[in-house]
């Protein structure tokens, strides 16, 4: 697992425990206890664009990248797409051949 991927789990997760603490919080209806864990949540959401928003940049950052390369050798670029879609529509024929669809 890629350190961002882990990054992203470790958030979500720590986005999920807020959001329980905040419905218990809730549950007992104690103002302190639900300030508090308003207050982690919304850290966890500002958390949340803050990585959304990199993780934007670095896919616009990887398709500029790709698209210089497709720029610079289009003909190989046309191969490369041109058997990988010959090899994708060969295990589909095979799979729907075998299931008899």
């Amino acid at each position: 697992m890629s350190k961002q991927t882990q990054a992203i789990s470790d958030d979500m997760g720590k986005l999920a425990e807020d959001a329980r603490a905040l419905v218990a919080a809730t549950a007992d209806d104690a103002k302190v206890k639900v300030g508090e864990a308003r207050q982690h949540l919304a850290t966890a959401v500002e958390s949340g664009k803050a990585l959304c928003g990199r993780l934007r940049d670095k896919a616009v950052e990887g398709s500029k990248a790709a698209d210089g390369a497709v720029r610079g050798y289009p003909y190989q670029a046309i191969g490369i797409a041109f058997g990988v879609g010959a090899l994708i529509g060969d295990l589909l024929a095979r799979r729907f051949y075998r299931n008899g669809d």
